[in-house]
Protein backbone atom coordinates (compact mmCIF):
# COMPACT_ATOMS: atom_id res chain seq x y z
CA UNK A 1 0.00 0.00 0.00
CA UNK A 2 1.48 3.30 -1.17
CA UNK A 3 0.84 6.14 1.60
CA UNK A 4 1.31 9.79 0.11
CA UNK A 5 3.80 11.37 2.61
CA UNK A 6 4.64 14.88 0.93
CA UNK A 7 2.06 16.58 2.88
CA UNK A 8 2.34 14.82 5.72
CA UNK A 9 5.81 16.28 5.80
CA UNK A 10 3.88 19.70 5.88
CA UNK A 11 1.53 18.70 8.71
CA UNK A 12 4.79 17.84 10.72
CA UNK A 13 7.18 20.91 10.06
CA UNK A 14 4.95 22.98 10.95
CA UNK A 15 3.75 21.82 14.34
CA UNK A 16 7.26 21.11 15.06
CA UNK A 17 8.15 24.80 15.01
CA UNK A 18 7.27 24.84 18.64
CA UNK A 19 9.57 23.32 20.04
CA UNK A 20 9.88 24.14 23.50
CA UNK A 21 8.11 21.95 25.64
CA UNK A 22 7.22 23.53 29.16
CA UNK A 23 8.35 27.40 29.23
CA UNK A 24 10.43 27.89 31.93
CA UNK A 25 11.79 24.56 32.94
CA UNK A 26 14.19 26.07 35.82
CA UNK A 27 10.70 27.07 38.18
CA UNK A 28 9.06 23.86 37.97
CA UNK A 29 12.20 22.03 38.13
CA UNK A 30 12.98 23.87 41.70
CA UNK A 31 9.67 22.48 42.84
CA UNK A 32 10.23 18.99 41.47
CA UNK A 33 13.64 18.32 43.72
CA UNK A 34 13.37 21.03 46.56
CA UNK A 35 12.11 18.08 48.52
CA UNK A 36 14.63 15.02 47.29
CA UNK A 37 16.85 14.75 50.20
CA UNK A 38 19.96 13.92 47.77
CA UNK A 39 19.56 17.39 46.49
CA UNK A 40 19.02 19.26 49.32
CA UNK A 41 21.48 17.59 51.38
CA UNK A 42 23.96 17.93 49.28
CA UNK A 43 27.06 20.25 50.16
CA UNK A 44 27.09 23.52 48.17
CA UNK A 45 29.37 23.16 45.12
CA UNK A 46 31.93 24.89 44.17
CA UNK A 47 31.94 26.69 41.06
CA UNK A 48 34.21 26.16 38.15
CA UNK A 49 34.88 27.28 34.32
CA UNK A 50 34.12 24.02 31.40
CA UNK A 51 37.98 24.41 30.16
CA UNK A 52 38.51 23.33 34.33
CA UNK A 53 36.72 20.15 34.07
CA UNK A 54 37.93 19.05 30.13
CA UNK A 55 41.38 19.94 30.50
CA UNK A 56 41.74 17.90 33.84
CA UNK A 57 40.08 14.87 32.67
CA UNK A 58 40.59 14.93 28.96
CA UNK A 59 41.41 11.00 28.97
CA UNK A 60 38.51 9.94 30.22
CA UNK A 61 35.96 11.98 28.66
CA UNK A 62 37.74 11.05 25.37
CA UNK A 63 37.18 7.40 26.14
CA UNK A 64 33.36 8.57 27.54
CA UNK A 65 32.36 9.78 24.10
CA UNK A 66 33.87 6.77 22.20
CA UNK A 67 31.29 4.47 24.55
CA UNK A 68 28.84 7.04 24.01
CA UNK A 69 28.87 7.44 20.25
CA UNK A 70 28.69 3.25 20.71
CA UNK A 71 25.53 3.20 22.42
CA UNK A 72 23.68 5.44 20.41
CA UNK A 73 24.69 3.26 17.20
CA UNK A 74 22.74 0.57 19.18
CA UNK A 75 20.09 2.24 20.29
CA UNK A 76 18.93 4.82 18.78
CA UNK A 77 16.31 4.17 15.16
CA UNK A 78 17.81 5.67 12.53
CA UNK A 79 20.98 6.69 14.51
CA UNK A 80 23.03 8.96 11.92
CA UNK A 81 26.57 7.93 13.39
CA UNK A 82 28.82 10.53 14.14
CA UNK A 83 31.93 11.13 11.54
CA UNK A 84 35.03 10.19 12.72
CA UNK A 85 37.15 13.38 12.34
CA UNK A 86 34.48 14.76 15.21
CA UNK A 87 36.13 12.07 17.77
CA UNK A 88 37.43 13.93 20.94
CA UNK A 89 40.45 12.82 21.06
CA UNK A 90 43.41 13.35 24.44
CA UNK A 91 45.39 16.41 23.32
CA UNK A 92 47.19 18.18 26.11
CA UNK A 93 48.98 20.29 23.77
CA UNK A 94 46.26 22.66 22.41
CA UNK A 95 44.51 25.79 24.14
CA UNK A 96 41.77 25.63 26.53
CA UNK A 97 39.74 27.40 23.93
CA UNK A 98 40.14 24.52 20.93
CA UNK A 99 39.71 21.61 23.50
CA UNK A 100 36.30 23.24 24.53
CA UNK A 101 35.59 23.40 20.52
CA UNK A 102 36.25 19.97 20.34
CA UNK A 103 34.33 18.78 23.08
CA UNK A 104 31.43 20.28 21.59
CA UNK A 105 31.49 19.41 18.47
CA UNK A 106 32.23 15.76 19.79
CA UNK A 107 29.08 16.06 21.16
CA UNK A 108 27.05 17.85 18.26
CA UNK A 109 26.04 20.37 20.06
CA UNK A 110 26.49 24.05 18.77
CA UNK A 111 30.33 25.49 18.89
CA UNK A 112 29.02 28.53 20.01
CA UNK A 113 26.83 27.59 23.00
CA UNK A 114 27.71 29.96 25.90
CA UNK A 115 27.83 27.55 28.87
CA UNK A 116 28.77 30.97 30.86
CA UNK A 117 28.45 30.57 34.37
CA UNK A 118 25.28 31.72 36.23
CA UNK A 119 21.79 30.56 38.09
CA UNK A 120 18.22 31.56 37.84
CA UNK A 121 17.33 32.32 41.16
CA UNK A 122 14.25 30.78 42.28
CA UNK A 123 11.29 32.76 42.65
CA UNK A 124 9.99 31.94 45.99
CA UNK A 125 13.40 32.13 47.42
CA UNK A 126 15.33 35.54 48.71
CA UNK A 127 16.16 38.52 46.19
CA UNK A 128 19.66 39.99 47.28
CA UNK A 129 21.74 41.87 45.49
CA UNK A 130 23.36 40.34 42.41
CA UNK A 131 24.96 40.65 39.55
CA UNK A 132 22.16 40.41 36.38
CA UNK A 133 23.31 38.62 33.35
CA UNK A 134 21.63 39.62 29.76
CA UNK A 135 19.84 36.94 28.14
CA UNK A 136 22.40 37.13 25.05
CA UNK A 137 25.43 36.30 27.92
CA UNK A 138 23.58 32.93 28.40
CA UNK A 139 21.64 32.26 25.15
CA UNK A 140 22.52 32.67 21.36
CA UNK A 141 19.07 33.25 20.36
CA UNK A 142 17.53 37.05 20.21
CA UNK A 143 16.59 38.03 23.52
CA UNK A 144 12.87 37.99 24.41
CA UNK A 145 12.12 41.51 26.07
CA UNK A 146 9.01 39.78 27.65
CA UNK A 147 10.81 36.51 29.07
CA UNK A 148 10.49 35.91 32.77
CA UNK A 149 13.90 34.31 33.46
CA UNK A 150 16.33 35.83 35.59
CA UNK A 151 20.19 35.53 34.82
CA UNK A 152 22.62 35.81 37.89
CA UNK A 153 26.16 35.83 37.01
CA UNK A 154 28.51 33.26 39.78
CA UNK A 155 31.95 33.47 39.46
CA UNK A 156 35.17 30.27 39.72
CA UNK A 157 35.42 29.89 43.08
CA UNK A 158 31.81 30.87 44.20
CA UNK A 159 29.55 27.93 46.66
CA UNK A 160 25.90 27.62 45.03
CA UNK A 161 23.76 25.13 46.49
CA UNK A 162 23.54 22.22 43.95
CA UNK A 163 19.79 22.72 43.43
CA UNK A 164 20.25 26.00 42.32
CA UNK A 165 22.74 24.13 39.73
CA UNK A 166 20.67 21.70 38.42
CA UNK A 167 17.47 23.33 38.38
CA UNK A 168 18.99 25.93 36.81
CA UNK A 169 20.68 23.87 33.81
CA UNK A 170 17.57 22.88 33.43
CA UNK A 171 16.39 25.24 31.44
CA UNK A 172 19.73 25.85 29.45
CA UNK A 173 18.95 23.32 26.55
CA UNK A 174 16.76 25.52 24.90
CA UNK A 175 19.51 28.62 25.06
CA UNK A 176 20.85 27.56 21.92
CA UNK A 177 22.59 24.36 22.22
CA UNK A 178 20.57 22.33 19.44
CA UNK A 179 20.38 25.01 16.87
CA UNK A 180 21.18 24.89 13.44
CA UNK A 181 22.63 20.88 13.66
CA UNK A 182 21.88 19.65 10.13
CA UNK A 183 23.30 19.39 6.85
CA UNK A 184 20.78 21.90 5.27
CA UNK A 185 20.63 24.48 8.52
CA UNK A 186 23.01 28.12 7.73
CA UNK A 187 25.74 27.30 10.13
CA UNK A 188 29.22 25.94 9.07
CA UNK A 189 28.45 23.22 11.60
CA UNK A 190 25.55 21.92 10.35
CA UNK A 191 27.73 20.71 7.21
CA UNK A 192 30.06 18.68 9.19
CA UNK A 193 28.03 17.18 11.69
CA UNK A 194 26.66 14.17 9.80
CA UNK A 195 23.04 14.65 11.29
CA UNK A 196 21.30 14.72 7.75
CA UNK A 197 18.81 17.28 6.62
CA UNK A 198 16.34 18.50 9.13
CA UNK A 199 14.10 15.86 9.30
CA UNK A 200 11.06 18.27 10.20
CA UNK A 201 10.47 21.99 10.65
CA UNK A 202 11.84 24.70 8.98
CA UNK A 203 15.89 24.74 8.46
CA UNK A 204 15.31 28.74 8.08
CA UNK A 205 13.60 29.03 11.54
CA UNK A 206 16.52 28.60 13.71
CA UNK A 207 14.76 27.53 16.47
CA UNK A 208 12.63 24.71 14.88
CA UNK A 209 16.10 23.00 14.33
CA UNK A 210 16.18 22.24 17.63
CA UNK A 211 12.95 20.08 17.62
CA UNK A 212 14.31 16.62 16.64
CA UNK A 213 16.24 16.83 19.67
CA UNK A 214 13.41 17.35 22.13
CA UNK A 215 10.27 15.86 20.51
CA UNK A 216 10.35 11.61 20.65
CA UNK A 217 7.41 10.52 18.34
CA UNK A 218 8.23 7.09 19.50
CA UNK A 219 4.64 5.36 20.05
CA UNK A 220 2.91 6.89 16.96
CA UNK A 221 1.00 3.78 15.57
CA UNK A 222 2.53 1.92 12.36
CA UNK A 223 0.61 3.70 9.53
CA UNK A 224 2.15 7.10 10.70
CA UNK A 225 5.50 5.26 10.41
CA UNK A 226 4.40 3.86 7.31
CA UNK A 227 3.55 6.98 5.73
CA UNK A 228 6.14 9.00 7.50
CA UNK A 229 9.73 7.39 8.36
CA UNK A 230 11.20 10.53 8.98
CA UNK A 231 9.33 11.38 12.30
CA UNK A 232 11.69 8.48 13.70
CA UNK A 233 14.90 10.79 13.61
CA UNK A 234 14.27 12.40 16.90
CA UNK A 235 17.38 12.03 19.40
CA UNK A 236 16.28 13.19 23.18
CA UNK A 237 17.47 9.63 24.05
CA UNK A 238 21.14 10.60 22.34
CA UNK A 239 21.12 14.10 24.53
CA UNK A 240 19.97 12.76 28.18
CA UNK A 241 22.47 10.03 27.76
CA UNK A 242 25.22 12.26 26.86
CA UNK A 243 24.79 14.46 29.84
CA UNK A 244 23.55 11.97 32.01
CA UNK A 245 26.92 9.86 31.48
CA UNK A 246 28.99 12.77 32.00
CA UNK A 247 27.39 14.27 35.02
CA UNK A 248 28.30 11.05 36.42
CA UNK A 249 31.96 10.84 35.21
CA UNK A 250 32.04 14.89 36.65
CA UNK A 251 30.77 13.64 40.26
CA UNK A 252 33.38 10.18 40.04
CA UNK A 253 36.42 13.06 39.47
CA UNK A 254 35.61 15.69 41.63
CA UNK A 255 33.53 17.93 39.58
CA UNK A 256 30.60 18.14 41.41
CA UNK A 257 29.22 21.90 39.61
CA UNK A 258 29.51 20.30 36.56
CA UNK A 259 28.09 16.88 37.72
CA UNK A 260 24.99 18.73 38.89
CA UNK A 261 24.90 21.06 35.88
CA UNK A 262 25.32 17.88 33.41
CA UNK A 263 22.70 16.31 35.60
CA UNK A 264 20.55 19.63 34.61
CA UNK A 265 20.83 19.49 31.15
CA UNK A 266 19.72 15.32 31.01
CA UNK A 267 16.85 16.10 32.77
CA UNK A 268 15.43 19.14 30.55
CA UNK A 269 15.05 16.32 27.87
CA UNK A 270 12.90 14.12 30.17
CA UNK A 271 11.32 16.76 31.13
CA UNK A 272 10.52 17.95 27.18
CA UNK A 273 8.65 13.87 26.95
CA UNK A 274 6.48 14.61 29.32
CA UNK A 275 4.96 17.13 27.51
CA UNK A 276 2.31 15.29 25.26
CA UNK A 277 2.54 17.44 22.21
CA UNK A 278 6.52 16.66 22.26
CA UNK A 279 5.96 12.81 22.86
CA UNK A 280 2.74 12.46 20.20
CA UNK A 281 2.72 14.28 16.67
CA UNK A 282 -0.96 15.39 17.06
CA UNK A 283 -2.50 15.03 20.46
CA UNK A 284 -6.10 14.21 20.23
CA UNK A 285 -6.24 13.45 16.31
CA UNK A 286 -6.36 10.36 14.81
CA UNK A 287 -3.85 9.02 12.20
CA UNK A 288 -6.87 8.32 10.16
CA UNK A 289 -7.70 12.52 10.50
CA UNK A 290 -3.84 13.20 9.76
CA UNK A 291 -3.95 10.95 6.32
CA UNK A 292 -7.14 12.05 5.13
CA UNK A 293 -6.16 16.19 6.00
CA UNK A 294 -2.81 14.69 3.87
CA UNK A 295 -4.89 13.52 1.04
CA UNK A 296 -7.35 16.32 0.76
CA UNK A 297 -3.91 18.95 0.68
CA UNK A 298 -2.64 16.91 -2.64
CA UNK A 299 -5.55 16.81 -4.48
CA UNK A 300 -5.67 20.28 -3.71
CA UNK A 301 -8.08 21.41 -0.77
CA UNK A 302 -5.52 22.31 1.98
CA UNK A 303 -7.68 24.16 4.21
CA UNK A 304 -8.43 21.18 6.50
CA UNK A 305 -4.39 20.39 7.20
CA UNK A 306 -3.50 24.07 7.62
CA UNK A 307 -6.31 24.29 9.85
CA UNK A 308 -5.40 21.56 12.10
CA UNK A 309 -1.66 22.82 12.00
CA UNK A 310 -2.65 26.21 13.68
CA UNK A 311 -5.00 24.49 16.48
CA UNK A 312 -2.32 21.88 17.33
CA UNK A 313 0.43 24.80 17.70
CA UNK A 314 -2.36 27.24 19.60
CA UNK A 315 -3.25 24.59 21.93
CA UNK A 316 0.49 23.48 22.35
CA UNK A 317 1.17 27.09 23.12
CA UNK A 318 -1.77 27.78 24.87
CA UNK A 319 -1.14 24.84 27.82
CA UNK A 320 2.53 26.08 28.18
CA UNK A 321 1.72 30.01 28.75
CA UNK A 322 -1.01 28.33 31.35
CA UNK A 323 1.04 26.74 33.22
CA UNK A 324 3.77 29.02 32.90
CA UNK A 325 1.17 31.89 34.42
CA UNK A 326 0.07 29.93 36.98
CA UNK A 327 3.42 28.84 38.56
CA UNK A 328 4.66 32.40 38.15
CA UNK A 329 1.83 33.61 40.21
CA UNK A 330 1.87 31.26 42.68
CA UNK A 331 5.63 31.45 43.49
CA UNK A 332 5.78 35.39 43.11
CA UNK A 333 3.37 35.23 45.93
CA UNK A 334 4.64 32.43 48.18
CA UNK A 335 1.78 29.93 47.83
CA UNK A 336 1.26 26.36 46.35
CA UNK A 337 -1.29 25.11 44.44
CA UNK A 338 -1.94 21.64 43.50
CA UNK A 339 0.72 22.25 41.21
CA UNK A 340 3.61 22.44 43.65
CA UNK A 341 2.39 19.70 45.65
CA UNK A 342 1.91 17.52 42.78
CA UNK A 343 5.33 18.15 41.63
CA UNK A 344 7.02 17.45 45.08
CA UNK A 345 4.67 14.46 45.47
CA UNK A 346 7.64 11.72 45.63
CA UNK A 347 4.86 8.82 46.45
CA UNK A 348 4.71 8.68 42.37
CA UNK A 349 8.51 7.94 41.84
CA UNK A 350 8.20 3.92 42.91
CA UNK A 351 5.42 3.39 40.74
CA UNK A 352 7.56 3.56 37.44
CA UNK A 353 10.54 1.13 38.67
CA UNK A 354 14.25 2.31 38.46
CA UNK A 355 16.05 4.48 35.86
CA UNK A 356 17.32 2.54 32.86
CA UNK A 357 18.53 3.63 29.50
CA UNK A 358 15.51 3.05 28.16
CA UNK A 359 13.33 4.61 30.57
CA UNK A 360 13.01 7.98 28.45
CA UNK A 361 11.52 6.17 25.71
CA UNK A 362 9.67 3.06 27.40
CA UNK A 363 7.91 5.18 30.04
CA UNK A 364 8.67 8.94 29.76
CA UNK A 365 7.39 9.31 26.10
CA UNK A 366 4.63 6.34 26.18
CA UNK A 367 3.15 7.67 29.33
CA UNK A 368 3.01 11.42 27.87
CA UNK A 369 1.65 9.82 24.58
CA UNK A 370 -1.25 8.00 26.08
CA UNK A 371 -2.20 11.02 27.89
CA UNK A 372 -2.75 13.13 24.90
CA UNK A 373 -6.05 12.55 23.55
CA UNK A 374 -6.94 13.37 27.51
CA UNK A 375 -5.27 16.59 27.38
CA UNK A 376 -6.45 17.98 24.35
CA UNK A 377 -9.73 17.30 25.41
CA UNK A 378 -9.62 19.49 28.78
CA UNK A 379 -8.28 22.34 26.36
CA UNK A 380 -10.51 22.42 24.09
CA UNK A 381 -13.29 22.47 26.72
CA UNK A 382 -12.03 24.66 29.11
CA UNK A 383 -9.95 27.29 27.14
CA UNK A 384 -11.75 30.30 25.43
CA UNK A 385 -12.60 29.21 21.82
CA UNK A 386 -11.18 32.18 19.94
CA UNK A 387 -7.29 31.41 21.46
CA UNK A 388 -7.63 26.81 20.84
CA UNK A 389 -10.39 26.62 18.22
CA UNK A 390 -10.38 29.13 15.35
CA UNK A 391 -7.47 28.31 12.89
CA UNK A 392 -7.91 32.17 11.88
CA UNK A 393 -6.43 33.15 15.14
CA UNK A 394 -2.31 32.80 15.87
CA UNK A 395 -1.42 31.99 19.59
CA UNK A 396 2.39 32.58 19.04
CA UNK A 397 2.02 35.43 17.67
CA UNK A 398 -0.25 37.38 20.11
CA UNK A 399 0.98 35.26 23.25
CA UNK A 400 2.41 38.39 24.51
CA UNK A 401 -0.65 40.81 24.56
CA UNK A 402 -2.95 37.45 25.82
CA UNK A 403 -4.01 38.15 29.49
CA UNK A 404 -4.67 34.28 29.38
CA UNK A 405 -5.36 34.15 33.43
CA UNK A 406 -7.53 37.15 33.23
CA UNK A 407 -9.92 35.44 30.24
CA UNK A 408 -9.49 32.02 32.17
CA UNK A 409 -11.37 33.55 35.23
CA UNK A 410 -14.71 33.84 32.81
CA UNK A 411 -14.59 30.07 31.70
CA UNK A 412 -16.46 27.70 33.80
CA UNK A 413 -15.06 26.67 36.37
CA UNK A 414 -16.19 22.95 36.40
CA UNK A 415 -14.03 22.65 32.73
CA UNK A 416 -11.23 24.87 34.34
CA UNK A 417 -10.68 22.32 37.07
CA UNK A 418 -10.42 19.74 34.99
CA UNK A 419 -7.62 21.21 33.00
CA UNK A 420 -6.15 22.06 36.27
CA UNK A 421 -6.66 18.39 37.12
CA UNK A 422 -5.08 16.92 34.17
CA UNK A 423 -1.77 19.74 34.00
CA UNK A 424 -1.55 18.36 37.96
CA UNK A 425 -1.08 14.87 36.56
CA UNK A 426 1.24 15.96 33.66
CA UNK A 427 3.25 18.15 36.80
CA UNK A 428 3.24 14.88 38.95
CA UNK A 429 4.55 12.69 36.24
CA UNK A 430 7.14 15.85 35.34
CA UNK A 431 8.92 15.50 39.20
CA UNK A 432 8.80 11.79 39.36
CA UNK A 433 10.65 11.22 36.23
CA UNK A 434 13.26 13.98 37.12
CA UNK A 435 13.52 12.36 40.31
CA UNK A 436 14.05 8.95 39.01
CA UNK A 437 16.18 10.30 36.27
CA UNK A 438 18.83 12.16 38.81
CA UNK A 439 18.45 9.22 41.16
CA UNK A 440 20.25 7.19 38.35
CA UNK A 441 22.30 9.90 37.32
CA UNK A 442 23.96 9.75 41.24
CA UNK A 443 23.41 6.05 41.70
CA UNK A 444 25.85 5.31 38.34
CA UNK A 445 28.06 8.39 39.86
CA UNK A 446 28.86 5.86 42.61
CA UNK A 447 30.33 3.04 40.47
CA UNK A 448 34.06 2.89 39.25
Amino acid sequence: MKFPTRHLVCVVSLIAVNAWAWSNHTVVTYRALEAMPEVINAAPVTVEALETFLKGEEKAIASLLIQQETWARANISSYAARPDKLTFRPNPARSDTQRRLDFLTALRVAPDSRFALFVQPDPRGPQGAETILRESAVSTLPENANASPKFVGINIGDHVPALAVVASASDEPDYGLDINLWEDSPSEWGKVYGLGKLPFGNPALSYSTQAPLHMGFYHQDWLIFKAAPFVKRTLPMLRVYQYSTLASLAFQTGHPYWGWRFAGLALHYVQDLTQPYHASLAPGNSSFQLISANTLAMAGWPRRRDDLVVLLSNRHLALEKYQRDMMLKAANAREDTAMERALRNTQLDRNYGAWSDLYLRDVVAREAYAQGEKTAEVIIAAMPRAYISDPTFDFGVKEDSIALLAAMDKQDSGRRAALDAQLTLLLSHFGAHSRNALRGILKNSAKP
